[in-house]
């Protein structure tokens, strides 16, 4: 049994008698009922996911996984794909938007080069677990073979559980890699049965002729490959990415280990199907932050089946949106252990 089967045996379904622990004291809380909406519904999740009728979830990570795309080549993306390299680099100096936004909450964020063109020196900060240099041009054939799928997984559960034995209690996803939407949409068109054109969308920046050229890049990806949608490992490596692996891996390692996920974005997203296509268990443990501003992040969310947080417009990616309600999620834990009860203060009602 590999790293992978054994974390994913380890998946339990939530314990639907803390939920209903959850919610009953939820109710009791002084204040009207449902009167602090979707937050009652995240304490809730929290105490389920933990086991735990007060959740705490002080400490708290974001790893970033940082890989290139061979299908760069066929002009998917506006940008010099050397920027994946530089910007995996700034990521432990605290230069990027995930690191700012991280601030306000305290997040620590861990950086993985699990598949960057080029070599990162050994002081760079960046934890170095490279499987290949990008993945291969999946517009021409599988974007890597199922070993190195499986082992994008792995290495995603062995840094989430390296941080889980630092005492995190919560963690984020997120990442970087030039042309990582054709990848993400290639999957929510497999998995969700959706024209490619439909959910295409800008990237970094591609105008409408690149947009249409794009979506018949992923369309012949698609066609080539012939991905299995019933098959997470299978969609993965024919038409994913190392990055969306590592990421996927992180969400089946935190299930495993009864600790919250939170999904960044639209890539993060396109993972998380991955996720939930390998072991249906994961979705419970996953809360997703905001819908980015990628054509098909709505629809995504839809086939993940877990409306996000908040809607801000944001496509970053790198963990920001997660950064972002990271206090949020706090504040959930917070009224479960500071809130009193109507039985507390002595009101009947």
């Amino acid at each position: 049994m590999n790293l992978l089967e054994k974390t994913l045996a380890e998946i339990e379904n939530l314990d639907h008698n803390m939920l209903k622990a959850a919610r009953e004291r939820v109710d009791s809380l002084i204040k009207p009922p449902t009167s602090l909406g979707r937050l009652e519904d995240l304490a809730i999740q929290l105490a389920g996911i933990t086991n735990n009728l007060y959740p705490v979830v002080d400490e708290k990570s974001i790893i970033v996984m940082a890989a290139d795309h061979g299908v760069y080549e066929e002009g998917i993306s506006s940008n010099p794909q050397g920027i994946t390299y530089a910007q995996t680099g700034f990521f432990p100096k605290g230069l990027t938007g995930v690191c700012a936004i991280a601030r306000v909450s305290g997040a620590k964020i861990v950086t993985v080069d699990i598949g960057v063109k080029g070599d990162l020196p050994p002081d760079s900060g960046v934890i170095l677990r490279k499987i290949k240099h990008g993945t291969d041009n999946l517009a021409k054939g599988p974007a890597m073979t199922r070993e190195e799928a499986i082992r994008s997984l792995e290495v995603g559960i062995e840094i989430a559980q390296e941080e889980m034995k630092k005492g995190v209690q919560m963690l984020g996803t997120g990442e970087m890699g030039i042309g990582n939407t054709t990848p993400s949409t290639a999957i929510v068109s497999v998995i969700g049965g959706i024209d490619p054109l439909e959910i295409t969308g800008r990237g970094a920046g591609l105008g409408k002729g690149g947009i249409e050229h794009k979506a018949e890049v992923i369309r012949q990806a698609i066609q080539v490959n012939q991905p299995n949608r019933e098959d997470g490992i299978d969609i993965l490596s024919k038409i994913g990415g190392l990055e969306i692996g590592g990421m996927a891996g992180v969400m089946i390692a935190g299930a495993a280990n009864r600790i919250p996920v939170i999904v960044d974005g639209y890539i993060s997203t396109a993972a998380a199907l991955i996720a939930v296509t390998i072991e249906p268990k994961v979705k419970d443990y996953l809360i997703t932050a905001h819908v980015s501003a990628e054509p098909g992040a709505l629809k995504a969310s839809e086939l993940l089946g877990i409306e996000p947080l908040v809607q801000m417009n944001m496509c970053l990616g790198e963990g920001s949106g997660a950064a972002l309600v990271f206090p949020i999620i706090e504040a959930a834990c917070s009224m479960m252990n500071h809130m009193a009860t109507f039985e507390e203060v002595g009101m009947k009602i």
